[in-house]
């Protein structure tokens, strides 16, 4: 079991707005305001200590009535293939439809755990109405009304009960995902370091049946490659090819110690790249930049140290993170790029020990104390690190809800001054003591 969750249907059912339910509706106005409206199409849900990443598959339909049954139907075909739970949402004031039918019944025949919404429930009346859906067939059915928002909490406990917050590859070794988007250079990174040499390759078939996991070990080094390179080719997947190697590039990441993002140097960090890079900074996940192609730039005009800061100030707040130019065709800094990856898995099981952490910490918080609340002072007393598989640390103290986030980048920046998290993401809670 992973933790993919696809939201299926028809168009106008209310499948954006059950999205910004579940991935809370600060997280959507808030890209609103930032105008990345194309990357409303998933995000990170937080539902009893269970996270898990959210398809909204109608952002992908590109704007056609005459595809629609055809776009949807692909759609739900590579949600059934790559997502862990599908909800298929409907929409009581329009009854069941043909649509909903043929949607049901490719839904019926997937091994897959299918949870079905029946929306725009919001008054007595349409309760009664409502029933007719239980003739679809599935036992999960749940009557809502994703504006009002009565309705998604039991949805919800429902879609976690089928999220699973284990790693798929039971392993001691690190696991690098090699994620962009296509066309990026993906494939010829993994066949440039694997060489033409795959005698010293093992393959283990992934869990779903082609993200291949291989294992390199060459120079003394020692991971697995997560690689969702291998796109099948299937027609269905090529007017869906976006919303295809997303879901590939989400699967990889949640498999994934560390995530490979591959940019292309002639086009830079897209919204696209945005959108993924949110999500593995979301997920924890450790990060590395790649950016490939290196060779075809006129250096004149772009040194990488410049492109390097423009691309900090792009993924700014979280920039702390080693951006390696590359050439995979050519094979330069290949290598570079696999031991940043190495690094910034070893800055991901870092551990502190708390006498050295209060230490260095306390000496940061006196020099620069947290503002005070109407004039409470506010007194941060011990430091420790959190038994989690990525870097968080809590912040024990008597005003814990009065920190604001300013304060709370001051301490995280100073952690990663005295300590070495580059390219990993690093939580900071505050508690009461």
């Amino acid at each position: 079991m992973g933790n993919i969750v696809a939201i299926v249907g028809r168009p106008n059912v209310g499948k954006s707005t059950l999205y910004n339910r579940l991935i809370g509706e600060r997280q959507a106005i808030i890209d609103d305001v930032s105008g990345v409206t194309r990357d409303r199409q998933y995000g990170t849900s937080d539902w009893n200590g269970k996270t898990f990443t959210v398809i909204d598959t109608g952002g992908f339909v590109v704007n056609s009535d005459d595809v629609f049954e055809k776009a949807i139907r692909s759609q739900v075909s590579i949600a059934i293939e790559e997502a862990d739970v599908i909800v298929f949402m409907v929409d009581v004031t329009t009854g069941i439809t043909d649509l909903d039918e043929s949607v049901a019944n490719m839904l019926r025949r997937s091994e897959k755990k299918v949870i079905l919404a029946v929306n725009k429930v919001d008054n007595h009346e349409r309760l009664l109405e409502a029933n007719e859906f239980w003739s679809l067939g599935f036992e999960e059915t749940f009557f809502l009304s994703s504006i009002t928002g009565s309705g998604s909490g039991e949805l919800l406990d429902e879609v976690v009960e089928h999220v699973d917050e284990k790693p798929m590859l039971d392993t001691e070794l690190p696991k690098f995902a090699i994620i962009g988007q296509p066309n990026v250079g993906k494939s010829s990174l993994v066949n440039a370091l694997l060489g033409e040499d795959r005698n010293i390759v093992t393959d283990i078939a992934g869990t779903t049946r082609d993200s291949i996991h291989t294992k390199y070990k060459k120079f003394d080094k020692e991971f697995y490659i997560i690689d969702t390179a291998g796109i099948r080719k299937k027609a269905r997947v090529h007017e869906n090819l976006e919303f295809y190697s997303v879901m590939r590039a989400i699967r990889a990441m949640e498999e994934s110690d560390v995530c490979i993002l591959m940019v292309d140097a002639q086009t830079g960090i897209e919204s696209q790249d945005m959108a993924i890079f949110r999500i593995a900074a979301k997920r924890n996940k450790g990060i590395v930049l790649v950016v490939n192609k290196w060779d075809l730039i006129q250096k004149e005009t772009n040194t990488a140290r410049d492109l390097e800061k423009e691309y900090k100030n792009k993924l700014a707040p979280f920039n702390d993170l080693p951006i390696i130019f590359v050439s995979a065709l050519e094979k330069q800094r290949i290598f570079k790029a696999i031991e940043a990856g190495l690094q910034v898995y070893e800055n991901r099981n870092r551990r502190i020990k708390t006498s050295v952490l209060n230490e260095i910490m306390q000496e940061a918080i006196e020099k620069y104390p947290p503002p005070a609340h109407r004039g409470k002072y506010i007194k941060i007393k011990y430091i420790t690190q959190l038994p989690t598989y990525y870097p968080a640390f809590a912040f024990f103290c008597n005003y814990p809800k009065h920190i604001k986030e300013p304060y709370k980048n001051y301490l995280e920046n100073q952690l990663r001054k005295h300590f070495d998290f580059s390219g990993v993401p690093v939580s900071v809670f505050f508690r009461e003591k």
